[in-house]
């Protein structure tokens, strides 16, 4: 039997209030402080005195308490009030007095049915400053269903700080802008968001437009309820690859069930199409070698011949035959995708998998010869990949050089695949990234035989701090 939680008294302090709060909203979600601080890597003891109140919390465990329990802000705002001085009389009193939350509901997945359902306090919405930055403005739920994807209209004012008051945004509902198009431009921004970020801060707002897509549906026919139901599709499919990033592979099956239902209610077959080659690639990262040909080949013969959809679907194909251990096939089906890629008209003419190039297809070539065992291949593969990647691709990268660093150990080049690994931790770091994490988890079994190579230990150092990091 577990031991009893020690009783809180939030209304000692701002902190201890930070603290019951910070614990409330783990406890919904059904976690241990075991549970959590394997996820967001810091230290139990730790958090077990910020959550009594009997140390303050640092803005970065506060940030991944929020991230990781779906806050969408509110711990870290409460955490910026008391920094500003707020009174323990001036905190609302319904700390730890929530109802239990979804998340202990045993039922699957797939059943249920409000797991993405916004809270009534209201969404954060991602918008740009006019330095570049990624900044969550909070509106209410009403607000946003008015006119959603505000953040999008946001990003294109000069005041951030007055674009969250209650008047802009009262502004901004009377502007008559249109939801769809502000829906578009919404999932623009957090998809670079994701880019720059990783997948912890996105999913609740990607799920709770989703929430709010099947609110406007409901008033809409003809060409616009279409248009909601592709989007709606964008908007799964998206939300499938932030938790296929997150390493949590049974929600994103469950969000592309969710996108290939909606493509087909949709009626859009080049988006369906694109939605399967999508599942091949997921299978492949689950390892699962005869979904990613089966699927593949199913998509390729959905596509338009000699289409960029196409050539998709043959590149997560070609995995599929390595992780088969089919060197012939995976090495016909990567010709047969940059042939398909050099019959392109330079105009794509369809959005669906306008990032095909050939580097993409080279990188993913890497992947499929470290699958086969040549790692001298691979990881020079993965060497030439990342040198070519645009800038904006700060994950990505973290993924490629972690798995160059893993072919690089595993070809006997110990002190150079610990340089490049702690570049990718550095990566993981700031983006949570669970697929940088599994690469790293990788490179340090692998580095195991190199104990004494003072490189190998500076990265298995850092690697243990990281793991154990406390303020």
């Amino acid at each position: 039997m577990g031991q009893r939680p020690n009783d809180l008294t939030p209304h000692a302090s701002p902190q201890h209030y930070l603290g019951a709060e910070m614990r409330a909203r783990r406890t919904q979600q059904g976690l241990s402080l075991g549970k959590l601080s394997r996820s967001i890597l810091f230290n139990t003891s730790y958090m077990a005195r910020v959550e009594r109140g009997g140390q303050a919390a640092s803005a970065d465990l506060v940030r991944a308490y929020d991230d990781s329990l779906g806050a969408s802000g509110a711990l870290v705002r409460l955490h910026a009030s008391i920094l500003e001085g707020v009174g323990p009389e001036a905190l609302p009193t319904d700390v730890a007095k929530r109802g239990p939350h979804v998340a202990n509901d045993p039922a699957a997945l797939a059943e249920e049915a409000d797991i993405q359902a916004p809270s009534e306090e209201g969404m954060s919405i991602p918008v740009r400053s006019d330095d570049g930055r990624i900044v969550f403005v909070s509106l209410s739920r009403r607000a946003l269903i008015g006119a959603l994807g505000a953040g999008a209209a946001v990003a294109a004012t000069s005041d951030l700080s007055a674009a969250a008051s209650p008047a802009t945004r009262s502004d901004l509902i009377a502007s008559g802008a249109d939801p769809i198009e502000l829906l578009r431009a919404t999932r623009r921004v957090l998809i670079d968001n994701d880019n720059l970020f990783g997948p912890q801060r996105v999913i609740p707002t990607v799920q709770q437009q989703i929430a709010a897509i099947k609110e406007l549906r409901a008033d809409r026919r003809g060409t616009d309820r279409r248009k909601l139901l592709q989007l709606q599709t964008q908007y799964s499919e998206l939300c499938g690859w932030l938790y296929q990033d997150l390493g949590d592979f049974r929600a994103a099956q469950h969000w592309m069930r969710e996108a290939l239902e909606a493509s087909h209610m949709a009626g859009d077959d080049e988006l369906t199409t694109y939605i399967l080659a999508r599942r091949s690639q997921l299978a492949g990262d689950m390892n699962d070698p005869i979904e990613a040909v089966d699927v593949a080949e199913a998509a390729e013969d959905r596509a338009a011949p000699r289409s960029r959809l196409a050539a998709v679907a043959a590149t997560y194909g070609a995995h599929g035959h390595a992780l088969r251990n089919d060197r012939f096939m995976a090495q016909r089906a990567y010709e047969h995708a940059r042939e398909l890629l050099a019959g392109l008209d330079p105009d794509p003419g369809s959005p669906w998998g306008v990032w095909l190039d050939s580097a993409y297809i080279d990188v993913q070539r890497a992947h499929s010869l470290a699958a086969l065992g040549d790692h001298h291949g691979a990881a020079e593969g993965f060497r030439d990949a990342i040198s070519r990647l645009p800038a904006g691709y700060h994950r990505d990268r973290g993924v490629y050089l972690g798995r160059e660093a893993v072919s690089l150990a595993l070809a006997g080049e110990a002190e150079q695949a610990a340089s490049v690994g702690l570049q990718a931790l550095a990566v993981a770091k700031e983006t949570g990234s669970d697929r940088i994490s599994r690469e790293l988890a990788r490179l340090d079994g692998a580095l195991g035989r190199w104990p004494a190579v003072p490189g190998v230990t500076d990265f298995r150092n850092a690697l243990t701090e990281a793991v154990l990091r406390q303020t």
